[in-house]
């Protein structure tokens, strides 16, 4: 199985990530854990390029491509080989975010953006994509460390264009994009990101998935 996170920055994702993946853990699934674009050596280097800060431009369709190529070697390298051997992959990012930052954030062409995807990845797709959602001036809030190459270019107007695109994008695809309101408790977030998976898990394991309060694992 294949699960990502996603969302504007500041709204919780590595917090939340962080506990379903001890949640599966404790499930029984030997879990890989991935971000995008990284988590390879290719991959990291393309992640270098595309978030630190320098004054080299980069166009919004170059920026993309690159994206992708980083992708594209994450699910190569990582992800494919690990689905192969039966594994749960849960990572921080993936082709949603290059649909909504260079779509709904740099104007590219949305639709083109998905069919590029499809070939960078092969097919290969989450089983559901979280995205965590809260106000754009909560989320902002809780950025306190030092802005990414990306995070500087963004004001308030651009922000709230890419929460817009997280938003419409799972309004099309509901079966594979669950919106969970990130502004309330981490462990209630928690809690309703453990139910939106379960029957995925359940019907994964045949109905098998040991029952048990979402909230005992929840620190």
């Amino acid at each position: 199985m294949f699960f990502a996170f996603d969302g504007l920055d500041g709204v919780g994702k590595t917090t939340q990530l962080e506990l379903f993946c001890q949640w599966l853990s404790d499930q029984g699934h030997d879990v890989v854990r991935c971000i995008d674009p990284g988590s390879t050596p290719l991959g990291e280097k393309i992640r270098g390029v595309l978030l630190e800060r320098h004054e080299m431009r980069i166009d919004p369709t170059t920026e993309m491509l690159l994206f992708m190529a980083a992708r594209a070697q994450l699910v190569s390298e990582v992800i494919l080989p690990a689905l192969e051997t039966g594994r749960t992959v849960v990572s921080d990012r993936f082709l949603l975010a290059n649909v909504v930052y260079q779509g709904y954030g740099r104007g590219l062409d949305v639709k083109a953006i998905w069919e590029i995807g499809r070939v960078a990845t092969g097919g290969v797709a989450p089983d559901l994509t979280v995205v965590l959602d809260m106000p754009i001036d909560s989320a902002t809030g809780r950025l306190t460390r030092p802005l990414d190459r990306m995070e500087t270019g963004q004001d308030t107007a651009s922000r709230q264009r890419l929460r817009s695109g997280f938003l419409a994008e799972a309004a099309a695809r509901r079966d594979k994009i669950a919106i969970v309101d990130a502004a309330r408790p981490i462990d209630v977030v928690q809690a309703e990101i453990r139910e939106r998976v379960a029957p995925i898990l359940k019907q994964a394991a045949g109905g098998r998935l040991k029952a048990e309060p979402l909230e005992d694992r929840i620190e």
